[in-house]
């Protein structure tokens, strides 16, 4: 069994889980702050990797580290401790958030820009683009990139839509040299 399809089992289960006690967003904000514990610190990745430590000195540091969270995903982190699938946490985080945005209409979006942009704007953005992906609103991640020369690129899922001025060159050049 693939690790994508391993991922989308406990994502799923935890979700039906999340739905049925009305714990969604909790779940999916818990889920996030694991994801972002467990993706960007070295330390933990070393230690949930390491064969060297028992299944049961795993599973206690990680009750350490997320005390504060709910059972359900706190349980769920342990089957994947004792399963040996450590490594399956962060796909896991990743399918319930996909999965909690799909049943609430929201897409994630990577929007790529010269400055930081304010909230006016990232609501204009989400308004204007929810509706091409089908979805009611955008969560929006504003990237500062100093390449862009000006304008905006916008990342929803697979689809990216290329408003820069550097796309827009660049287009043109195919265009001239086509």
């Amino acid at each position: 069994m693939t690790g994508s399809t391993v991922a989308k089992r406990y994502a799923l289960a935890l979700f039906q889980l999340a739905n049925e006690h009305q714990l969604l967003d909790q779940m999916e904000e818990e889920l996030r702050a694991v994801k972002e514990v467990v993706t960007n610190n070295s330390d933990l990745k070393s230690v949930l990797k390491s064969p060297k430590l028992s299944i049961e000195k795993k599973k206690e540091i990680l009750k350490d580290a997320f005390a504060s969270v709910n059972t359900f995903v706190l349980n769920t982190l342990m089957i994947l401790i004792e399963r040996h699938r450590e490594d399956h946490i962060s796909d896991v985080a990743d399918h319930f958030i996909s999965l909690a945005n799909d049943k609430k209409g929201i897409a994630d979006a990577k929007v790529y820009t010269v400055r930081p942009l304010t909230e006016a704007e990232k609501e204009a953005l989400s308004v204007s683009f929810a509706a091409k992906v089908g979805k009611k609103s955008l969560r929006i991640d504003n990237i500062v990139d100093t390449n862009l020369l000006g304008g905006i690129k916008l990342r929803i899922g697979n689809r990216i839509f290329d408003g820069s001025l550097r796309g827009k060159l660049e287009r043109l050049e195919r265009q001239l040299l086509g």
